[in-house]
């Protein structure tokens, strides 16, 4: 140790020795006795627990110095090297600071709250003799002095001088200090116990300029506003600034609101929700200078007639905002000048709305901007309801979920959608307090567009799918009662059944009628389950009244005027025609709806919803809100609150709008494009796979069930190549947006295919797995008599032996492959059976492996393929098969393969083939296989006779 650094750690010894003994005084001679005071009055307790908290400080600092002065004083008496690590004020400096600053900041609450007038008021007596204990601390202490006054110095002043030695000894070490890390350390000390002393001389006068006004302040401001930890930080009468028109006689500045006096009365504002906008000149009058304040409910102006009153202000009001948000005052408390950074304009904060208007007394919690709610927050209001999600410029705009109470029973109503300006607006679930659920679009509040209501309670279940208008069933749309096992498919007017209207019962009785407010009108056509056809007038209770025809299945008609007599039974007058032997077709399959609802207007809401996205460009943001969110189930929303204050999850990443339009311009080549769709369209994310999603649930709601009959086929067919059509429009338009964004133009078509073409092509197969099932059930059901005639026809053919059948059915002997006959033992050649043209009647089973038009015709090409390399093989050499060979061959091939409804799939084919296949080897094929099924619907096997078909042995 040098005799310089040893010098400085001496004075610094006998400083620390010094202090501690006036800081031992001062603990027994003055707060002792101030702690043995018994206040009984709510004020004298209130500020007796801040003299505890100031002691509890004081004490602490105590215990710090004795530390440090220990381990001083044990390093000089050992004669040990010095370091500045032994200087406890040093290398513990943040403690030091930490302290010192909890002391004085308690010190100066205890000054705000008068708290040393208190003291010595009520221990005036026991003072007097004190006042030589006084004298020892204060040199100018005389009997006039005020012994509030004498206290506040005693209890401040020894503990500032003490820092103010702790600068001159530190400084006096760092001037002996060698360049290097101890003289960094000890630099950095000395400007932290400087920023100290400035801190105490601001704390020490803001608590007295706060003293003054609540002296110079009515009891009744003092006592409502006067909080031991606030501090006045400008006052409108010191640096004069005036509010808006009559708005206040005075402005007061805190660290934790802005207050405003009128008269008798005032308003405050939570620092944390002021906003201070300085560009508001426009609105000041000529000579002043203007600042806008804006709070979450009121906006005034203060005005200076001088520009730096105007900035000092600014200034302050900025700092103050800044440092209540930060939940702590700088250190020093305003820094150095020109410090300090503007507070955020983004904040989040809790908030409860007490003017008149929609959030009146609604508690907010959230993201704030601009004095209104901006960002994710929650609503919450008195009577139950609260909202969490979105909100922008101070109104509900974006994905939220709302709770609002049922007034007549415990339940809650639950909105999970999207808003817009406040209103909901767009794709949203609501699960209403009494078991119904709405899933679809809302508009201003009510629901508008397409929407399905379900009824989930054991009462009188029921769902609708179809239009909405006004918060009511407006326009197509599909009704299912459940109770009375009935679908109403048709127009509603105002919640009512009106217009057009066909209604399926699950028996199988299928009408078509004119509604007008739920009331069957005029005459209509009745579809019973035995085939035959009633036109005319008829009942709810399907009873036929007044003037109508009945067209039986046998082919009878009767017509004339029909009446149904309690008792009496259904009683007709009129003319029965017994001359048709057979019924019509046109009638007993006679298709539904067609005139009535032509396909392009059915579903409407959903395709607007779509189009609208596209037109408004794609926005990311607003995506969901028209094209609907992902996650469908209740008990999934509910545990996704969390969804709303986080970021979307890494499965959602692939499928942003700004990669789908990147993505469409990347695949345009048919093979490319036809692997994206079908990607596309298989996801739940993406825009054209969602609206698959609505449509298939559309389809559903429609002819799946109760809707299942074969009078709606027709209905059901060209609405599926109508939805093709569409995705194809829409796929259309995202790729043009994509485009447009992009700076190029769209491709021109090289193949000469129409649009219709292209959905057909393109999108028709990849979209039929979705309503395969529905579908293809119809076409069962209209085809049914037709198959049952061809199974029948396939059992009678199944009896015959292989050699039999091809004899049977005329194929010519050189075709028949007789050596696939294998004999095995005690076995006759003409008894085998399926042994013949095996692999081409295995490639024919594969018919009904696939959903897809084009892949059926695929296999049967490759079952021509197989029947003509059998005869091939068998003739030894390529042969073509004519026409005349072809038929028989493949009747033989279609017996043995026996597939069930192949009527529904043939048809089903060729409604739904590629139209550019007419004509060509599939179509040929196609029509063979229609010959085929035909001819074996035809035969009657027991004219037949000179055919046995009983095994000999």
């Amino acid at each position: 140790m040098d005799m310089c650094t040893a010098e400085a750690t001496a004075s610094l010894l006998q400083v620390e020795e010094t202090f501690l003994a006036c800081l031992a005084r001062i603990d027994a001679l003055i707060l002792k006795p101030l702690l043995q005071a018994d206040p009984s009055d709510q004020k004298g307790k209130e500020n007796f627990k801040l003299l505890l908290l100031l002691n509890d400080r004081f004490q602490a600092l105590w215990n710090l110095t004795e530390e440090n002065y220990r381990i001083l004083k044990q390093k000089c008496s050992t004669s040990e090297s010095f370091c500045t690590q032994d200087v406890y004020a040093v290398w513990k400096g943040d403690l030091f600071l930490s302290l010192y600053i909890q002391y004085f900041v308690t010190f100066a609450n205890y000054v705000v709250v008068h708290g040393f007038e208190h003291a010595t008021k009520s221990k005036s007596e026991a003072w007097k003799h004190h006042k030589t204990v006084l004298k020892q601390f204060l040199a100018g202490f005389t009997s006039e002095t005020s012994m509030s006054l004498a206290l506040y110095t005693v209890l401040h002043k020894p503990l500032r001088d003490h820092i103010e030695q702790y600068i001159l000894l530190l400084t006096k070490l760092n001037e002996v200090l060698k360049e290097g890390s101890e003289k960094d350390v000890v630099t950095s000390a000395i400007k932290e116990y400087v920023k100290l002393e400035s801190f105490i001389r601001q704390v020490l006068d803001e608590a007295c300029f706060t003293k003054s006004l609540w002296e110079s302040l009515g009891c009744k401001f003092t006592d409502m506003l006067c909080v031991p930890e606030r501090r006045l930080l400008e006052d409108s009468k010191n640096l004069h600034i005036s509010a808006s028109t009559n708005r206040s006689d005075r402005i007061l500045l805190f660290d934790d609101v802005l207050v405003l006096i009128q008269g008798n009365s005032f308003q405050s504002f939570d620092l944390k929700l002021v906003w201070v906008d300085e560009n508001c000149s426009e609105k000041s009058a000529p000579g002043l200078y203007g600042l806008r304040i804006i709070t979450p409910e009121e906006t005034f102006f203060l005005s200076a007639k001088d520009l730096q009153i105007k900035a000092v202000w600014q200034w302050k009001l900025n700092q103050a905002v800044r440092q209540a948000l930060n939940g702590k005052r700088d250190f020093p408390l305003w820094g150095q000048t020109g410090e300090g950074s503007e507070p955020p304009s983004c904040r989040f904060f809790t908030y409860v709305f007490r003017l008149e208007g929609k959030f009146k007394s609604a508690s907010y919690e959230g993201e704030w901007h601009g004095g209104k709610p901006h960002g994710k927050g929650t609503l919450k209001w008195r009577d139950g309801r609260n909202h969490v999600g979105d909100f922008k410029e101070g109104l509900e705009h974006g994905f939220g979920i709302c709770l609002v109470p049922r007034r007549s029973q415990d339940r809650y109503d639950c909105y999970k959608c999207h808003w817009y300006e406040g209103k909901m607006r767009g794709y949203g679930i609501c699960e209403y307090g009494n078991d119904m659920v709405y899933k679809g679009y809302f508009k201003e509040n009510v629901r508008q567009g397409f929407g399905i209501l379900e009824n989930l309670s054991a009462e009188n279940p029921f769902k609708y799918t179809g239009q909405w208008e006004n918060d009511k069933k407006n326009g197509y749309g599909v009704w299912e009662d459940k109770d009375r096992g009935e679908r109403y498919i048709g127009t509603w007017l105002n919640d009512h059944k009106h217009g057009q209207g066909i209604v399926v019962t699950q028996s199988g009785v299928c009408y078509q009628r004119t509604f007008h407010a739920d009331k069957m009108v005029g005459s209509g056509i009745l579809l019973l389950e035995d085939d035959s056809v009633y036109e005319g007038n008829f009942t709810e209770d399907l009873t036929f009244v007044g003037k109508g025809k009945l067209s039986f299945a046998n082919g009878f008609v009767l017509e004339g005027t029909f009446t149904n007599k309690l008792g009496q039974g259904l009683q007709t007058h009129g003319i029965l025609n017994t001359s048709n032997e057979q019924l019509d077709d046109r009638i007993t399959k006679a298709q539904l709806g067609l005139e009535e609802f032509p396909v392009e207007k059915r579903w409407k809401g959903i395709y607007d919803q779509f189009l609208e996205f596209i037109h408004s460009g794609c926005k990311e943001e607003t995506e969901e809100s028209f094209t609907g969110f992902h996650i469908q189930t209740s008990k999934e929303l509910r545990k996704s609150q969390e969804y709303l204050f986080c970021q979307r999850g890494t499965e959602d990443v692939s499928w942003k709008i700004e990669d789908i339009l990147d993505e469409l311009v990347q695949h345009q080549g048919l093979e490319s494009l036809q692997s994206y769709l079908e990607k596309a369209l298989k996801s739940s994310l993406h825009p054209l796979g969602k609206l698959l999603k609505a449509l298939t649930i559309a389809f559903q709601a429609t002819y799946s069930g109760i809707g299942a009959n074969r009078h709606l086929l027709t209905m059901a067919q060209e609405e599926v190549k109508y939805y093709a059509k569409k995705i194809w429009e829409f796929y259309q338009g995202l790729l043009h947006l994509a485009l447009e964004q992009k700076g190029q133009l769209p491709a021109k078509c090289v193949d000469g295919e129409t649009s219709d073409q292209k959905a057909c092509s393109v999108v028709l197969p990849l979209i039929l797995p979705c309503f395969y099932p529905e579908l293809f059930m119809l076409y069962m059901l209209y085809h049914e008599r037709e198959d049952d005639l061809y199974c029948q026809g396939i059992v009678d053919l199944s009896l015959f032996p292989d050699i039999k059948l091809l004899e049977f059915l005329d194929v010519q002997k050189h075709l028949w492959p007789l050596k696939d006959l294998t004999l095995t033992t005690n076995q006759r050649r003409s008894l085998i059976k399926d042994k013949c043209f095996l692999s081409a009647t295995e490639c024919l089973q594969k018919l009904i492996t696939t959903v897809d038009p084009r892949e059926k015709l695929v296999i049967l090409q490759k079952t021509y393929e197989e029947i003509e390399s059998t005869v091939s093989r068998v003739v030894e050499k390529d042969y073509k098969l004519p026409m005349d060979d072809l038929l028989p061959l493949l009747m033989y091939v279609v017996s043995r393969a026996k597939i069930q409804h192949l009527g529904a799939e043939i048809h089903l084919i060729r409604d739904l083939m590629d139209p550019t296949n007419q004509g060509g080897l599939y179509d040929f094929l196609l029509t063979a296989l229609e010959s085929c099924y035909e001819h074996i619907q035809r035969m009657r096997l027991h004219q037949r006779e000179n055919c046995p078909v009983t095994h000999s042995s």
